[in-house]
């Protein structure tokens, strides 16, 4: 049985603060990262509600992101430093906000990002598969056979039933090197429906990947080497909160491989 490859996405929404991330990324076992370019966008603040938790209960911190104007950030010198500074196999990502990413231009603003990154010749570039056709094949063309495409699919609504994310995944086999598909899971019947899609998948000769954010999402993660799942994304984050989130920190991701024997 084939262990897929770990993916882990850095953690961080500036460029320093990816690239410091990366080696620890490779520490806990990452075989390439993600640089995920529309966090650049965003800056993250915490804070505590104004209402006071109970006596002896822990002090909730809330999380507010908040989006940064297109011009604050210098592409090109940002793409650079990412892609000279790390240098483990690199993925470059720019997740537009109707799919949950921070990009705040436009769609031909964000092709113009993403041509940027293909430009720095990466191992890997994230697609879109609902990008506009034309446009898309501009991009695979540029990535050529240097840059592996991934091809993805990204849902903030209801998770579909198990076929439809399995026949989703086999349509797009010829849009890229590898189909990535990800739900937001409400509830573990939703997960479920992501499981059972992947064991359809198992021996398919499909080359995907499968996951879920939210409760359950991390069970395709944990045993996606007897799904014969192609690649896994992790994180170098570490808590309880990640199992309800769907992640699974990359050491804890190949120590549940080790546990379960999937070698």
């Amino acid at each position: 049985m084939q262990k897929p490859l770990v993916c882990v996405t850095l953690r961080g929404r500036t460029v320093e603060e990816m690239c410091n991330d990366a080696p620890k990324a490779v520490k806990l076992g990452a075989d390439l990262v993600e640089a995920r370019l529309d966090l650049l966008w965003s800056t993250e603040e915490k804070t505590t509600p104004a209402k006071k938790s109970e006596e002896g209960e822990k002090e909730s911190i809330e999380i507010i992101v908040n989006q940064l104007e297109l011009d604050a950030i210098d592409v090109e010198d940002s793409i650079k430093a990412i892609s000279s500074t790390i240098e483990t196999p690199l993925l470059f990502t720019c997740r537009p906000q109707s799919q949950g990413g921070h990009y705040p231009g436009s769609e031909d603003d964000r092709i113009s990002v993403l041509k940027a990154a293909i430009a720095s010749k990466p191992d890997w570039i994230d697609l879109e598969v609902d990008i506009d056709p034309p446009k898309r094949e501009e991009l695979v063309k540029l990535a050529g056979n240097g840059t592996r495409v991934i091809a993805s699919l990204h849902s903030l609504e209801l998770v579909p039933s198990a076929s439809e994310i399995a026949q989703d995944v086999m349509d797009a086999q010829e849009m890229g090197d590898l189909v990535k598909a990800c739900f937001h899971t409400k509830d573990r019947k939703d997960a479920l429906r992501i499981f059972e899609s992947a064991l359809q998948l198992k021996s398919s000769g499909a080359n995907y990947s499968l996951m879920g954010l939210g409760p359950g999402g991390d069970w395709s993660r944990i045993h996606a080497p007897a799904l014969d799942q192609e690649l896994v994304f992790a994180t170098t984050e570490s808590g309880w909160h990640l199992a309800q989130q769907g992640k699974i920190n990359a050491s804890d991701l190949r120590t549940a491989w080790e546990v379960l024997e999937y070698s």
